[in-house]
C-alpha cells in the first residue's frame, strides 16, 4: 500500500476485502476497498478559524436559498431559512470566498453581488447577515439557474487556484418552472466542477429531485421536516465543508487485457453508483469521481469479471489507486491496493463470501428495496409494497442498521423483522415517507472487519 502524505492535505490510505478465491469457470470478483484520509484540517468555526496563513486550503462556498412564493407558508419558514443561512455564514472559516444567491424561477445575487464573492472575516459576515433581512417569498421554482449561477461564481477567472468548491442549496417546493431535462442539463454541466449538498424543508418538496441533485453533485441530502431545525442542520453542513481539505479526488482502476470492470458503486456512507461516471484514464485505465475529502472514511464495491484460467493459476484483477489531478495534466497517486483472482479446487475457499462484500451487497440492497416498496406504495400495489418493504426491514435488521429499522417502522407495522413479516400503516404522514425515501441510502459500517 502506498501513502501519500503533505501538509495541509490527508494522509489517504487503501485497505482491499475480498475472497479472491475463484472455482473452476469462475469469473467474477467482487472486493470492497475501504478508502481513509487523516491528518486534514479540524471541522467547526472556531477550531476551523485558528488556521495560520497559508495552512488551510482555499474554498468557495455558494449558499442557494429558496425565495420563491411557498417559502412565506408559514412566515416563519423565511425567517428559519434567514436565520439558518446566517449560521452557515458564522460557520465559515477567515479567508474562505463565499455568497448568497436567492432563488425564485430566477437566480439573484443576495450577497456580495456585482458577480463576485466576498472573503469570510467578522466584517463580511456581518455585512452578508446584514443583507439576508431583504429576503422575501415570492415567484416560481427554477433550481438550474441557482446552480448556473453558482457554478459561474464558484469558477470565476479570480478563483483559478481556489481547491474546495462547495455548495449549499435549500429548497422547500418542486422544481415547476422549469423542465426535468433542463435541470438534468444543468446538473450534467456543473457536475464535477463544484460539490453541492441539497436540503428539502418541509414536505412539498419532490424527493427523488432533491436527491438527484445532490448524487450528480456528490453532496448529501437529507429533510429538514420542521423548519425550526434548519440553523442547526445548515452549520452542520458548513462545518462538514470547512473540513475538507483536498478535492477531485478520483478511484482510478486498471485491469488487465481480458478483465473489465462490471460496476464500482460507494457504499458507506452512502449507497451511490458510479459506474457510468467512468472517463477514460490511460490504456485499460478509468476514473471514478468521489468529490472532496477531509479527515474521513467510505467504503467502494468494485466488481471485475476476468477471463477463465485453469486451476491454481492467479491474476490482478485490478489495481485501484487514488489519484488527484496535476496542474500538467498528469495525476498524482495518493493510495493504491490491488484486487486478486485465485482459481482453486478447493470448494470451501472459493464459495466462501467476504464479510465485507457480503454485508455491502445487502445494504445496496436495502436501499433499493425501499425506494421500490415506496414507490409500489404510492401507485396502489399494496402487495408489492409490503413485499418490498418487508424485506427492507428483514435486511435492516441482519446488518444491524437501526436508524433505517426505525424509519421502516413508520411506515410499515413489523410483525417479525426476522422473516420480514410486515403490514402496511393505513396512516402515514408526509414527513415519515420522504424521510424514509430521502434517507433510505445511507449505510451502516461492518462491525467486525475481516480481510
Amino acid at each position: 500500500m502506498a501513502n501519500f502524505s503533505k501538509s495541509n492535505v490527508p494522509q489517504f490510505s487503501a485497505e482491499v476485502y475480498q475472497n479472491e478465491y475463484l472455482p473452476e469457470g469462475g469469473r467474477e470478483v467482487n472486493a470492497i476497498v475501504t478508502v481513509t484520509s487523516t491528518g486534514g484540517g479540524t471541522t467547526g468555526s472556531p477550531v476551523a478559524r485558528s488556521f495560520a496563513p497559508g495552512q488551510s486550503p482555499d474554498a468557495a462556498v455558494a449558499i442557494m436559498v429558496d425565495c420563491s412564493g411557498s417559502m412565506d407558508y408559514p412566515p416563519t419558514k423565511m425567517r428559519n431559512a434567514r436565520d439558518a443561512t446566517a449560521a452557515a455564514i458564522d460557520t465559515l472559516r477567515d479567508g474562505v470566498h463565499f455568497a448568497v444567491i436567492g432563488g425564485t424561477h430566477v437566480a439573484k445575487e443576495v450577497y456580495p453581488g456585482d458577480g463576485r464573492l466576498a472573503v469570510a472575516d467578522a466584517g463580511t459576515r456581518d455585512q452578508a447577515k446584514q443583507a439576508l433581512r431583504r429576503l422575501s417569498a415570492g415567484g416560481g421554482t427554477a433550481i438550474g439557474t441557482w446552480l448556473r449561477l453558482a457554478d459561474r461564481l464558484l469558477n470565476s477567472a479570480d478563483l483559478s487556484d481556489t481547491s474546495i468548491r462547495h455548495g449549499i442549496l435549500l429548497t422547500d417546493g418542486r422544481n415547476e418552472h422549469e423542465s426535468p431535462e433542463d435541470l438534468g442539463a444543468t446538473l450534467e454541466a456543473c457536475a464535477g466542477r463544484f460539490t453541492c449538498d441539497a436540503r428539502g424543508v418541509g414536505t412539498d418538496w419532490e424527493v427523488k429531485e432533491v436527491t438527484g441533485i445532490a448524487s450528480a453533485m456528490l453532496g448529501s441530502a437529507d429533510i429538514v421536516a420542521d423548519p425550526t431545525g434548519l440553523a442547526a442542520d445548515f452549520t452542520q453542513m458548513m462545518e462538514a465543508a470547512m473540513g475538507k481539505e483536498v478535492a477531485d479526488v478520483s478511484l482510478r482502476l486498471w485491469t488487465p487485457v481480458g478483465a473489465e470492470i462490471k460496476f464500482v458503486k460507494q457504499v458507506a456512507p452512502t449507497v451511490e453508483d458510479l459506474t457510468d461516471r467512468r472517463t477514460q484514464a490511460g490504456p485499460r485505465a478509468g476514473d471514478y469521481p468521489t468529490g472532496s475529502w477531509g479527515d474521513e472514511s467510505r467504503d467502494y464495491h468494485v466488481c471485475v469479471e476476468v477471463p477463465n484460467a485453469e486451476i491454481g493459476q492467479e491474476m490482478l484483477a485490478a489495481r485501484v489507486s487514488l489519484v488527484i489531478p496535476q496542474s500538467d495534466g498528469s495525476a498524482q497517486t495518493l493510495s493504491q491496493g490491488l484486487v486478486r483472482a485465485v482459481w482453486t479446487d478447493d470448494m470451501a475457499a472459493s464459495t466462501s463470501i467476504n464479510p465485507q462484500v457480503a454485508h455491502y451487497t445487502g445494504q445496496a440492497e436495502l436501499a433499493q428495496v425501499i425506494q421500490q416498496g415506496l414507490d409500489a406504495r404510492k401507485s396502489g400495489d399494496t402487495d408489492g409494497a409490503t413485499a418490498k418493504l418487508g424485506r427492507a426491514v428483514q435486511l435492516a435488521a441482519d446488518s444491524g442498521n437501526a436508524d433505517t429499522a426505525k424509519l421502516l417502522a413508520k411506515v410499515v407495522d413489523v410483525v417479525d423483522a426476522a422473516t420480514g413479516t410486515v403490514r402496511l400503516k393505513a396512516k402515514v404522514e408526509d414527513a415519515d415517507e420522504m424521510t424514509l425515501e430521502t434517507r433510505s441510502t445511507k449505510t451502516v459500517r461492518v462491525k467486525n472487519v475481516q480481510k
